[in-house]
């Protein structure tokens, strides 16, 4: 057995909570055909001539509300977790790549390399497969590793929806915040949905089936819709939870095309003026705390649920470097090291 190292891979943040740092962030992010799957003159137009214009001056504030002493939420939490799962997994070096921002996916894998690492894990931090998070984040990993001329034996952490070491510190996380009627709201990020229709490998299961996310086929191996359900059913199913104390929604919606619904605003909306006066919003595709918890949901859905006769909204920490998860993201770990040796020994 080599030297292993594993490359934690995030979806990014702006350097600094500025209009400039911004608008560099998103024009990365959102320049991506894997996020944005326009033909690229139209993605070019919709970005540089809309999006570029307006949004950096608006999101700027939103980062500045929620900046840490130590930087941006998302990359303090996801180094943390990369310190405390290094800490756990006896001889195996950590880092820490962003897809977009920094640190980058090419200044974590030169890291590894240079500690002499050889044999290498690839680990979307995402639970959920999606082109525009897992598929983005492995491309840019091996076009970097292609460039650097680096030849580790490579694993790659596979989605992980429902497996027990994610599931069980989630629902331990959410458990607490669970009394006084409170009604659980599981919010996930939102996708167009001509990503998910792509993943069906048929052509025909996906908005052609009903409860089409419910069911677990081969034309929803790939789904992220259906891995969202994996997990919301995971956790209710652990807490005991009957059908009317959770729902499920995304958010973070961008741009015109078609998103996976409900909505989070809309939902929160529903079910206050349904007489719900508090709500719990758990956002299981987030592993570390960034803009889209700490200011989406904890601001401006609070702030809406309020405004339509909610009382009280409390948003679950993502779980960062918590203890339990670290635990079990070191068994997912060591489980991809495992089955990757015992590819590599049947063939």
């Amino acid at each position: 057995m080599g030297k292993r190292g594993v490359l934690l891979m995030n979806i990014g943040t702006p350097d600094k909570p500025t209009v400039e740092s911004v608008r560099t962030y998103l024009r990365e992010f959102l320049l991506d055909p894997d996020v944005i799957d326009l033909p690229a003159p139209l993605r070019h137009i919709l970005v540089r001539g809309i999006i570029l214009r307006t949004r950096p001056k608006k999101i700027a504030p939103r980062y500045k509300s929620i900046w840490m002493d130590e930087g941006s939420p998302l990359r303090v939490y996801t180094q943390r977790m990369a310190t405390s799962l290094q800490a756990n997994l006896d001889g195996v070096l950590c880092e820490v790549g962003m897809r977009y921002g920094n640190p980058s996916i090419r200044s974590g894998l030169e890291k590894l390399r240079d500690a002499g690492v050889d044999e290498l894990l690839l680990a979307p931090l995402f639970p959920h497969h999606a082109q525009a998070t897992t598929v983005s984040a492995l491309k840019n990993a091996y076009k970097q590793l292609g460039e650097m001329k680096w030849a580790p034996v490579i694993s790659e952490l596979n989605h992980f929806p429902a497996d027990p070491a994610f599931i069980d510190p989630l629902a331990e996380s959410i458990k607490p915040h669970l009394k006084d009627g409170a009604h659980l709201l599981f919010s996930y990020h939102g996708l167009p949905v001509s990503h998910v229709k792509r993943a069906d490998s048929s052509g025909k299961h996906c908005q052609k089936v009903d409860n089409c996310c419910t069911l677990d086929v081969d034309a929803n191996s790939s789904c992220y819709a259906h891995h969202c359900m994996l997990t919301t059913l995971s956790v209710v199913g652990a807490l005991g939870l009957e059908e009317s104390r959770w729902s499920i929604s995304y958010q973070s919606r961008l741009g015109p095309a078609k998103w996976l619904e409900p909505s989070t605003t809309n939902t929160v909306e529903k079910l206050a003026t349904q007489g719900q006066e508090k709500i719990v919003i758990a956002s299981p595709a987030f592993l570390a705390d960034g803009l889209e918890t700490l200011e989406e949901l904890d601001i401006e859905i609070r702030e809406h649920f309020i405004e339509h006769g909610g009382k009280e909204l409390s948003v679950v920490n993502c779980l960062n470097d918590d203890p339990h998860w670290i635990e079990g993201l070191g068994k997912l770990v060591m489980e991809a090291f495992r089955n990757h040796l015992e590819i590599d020994s049947v063939s």
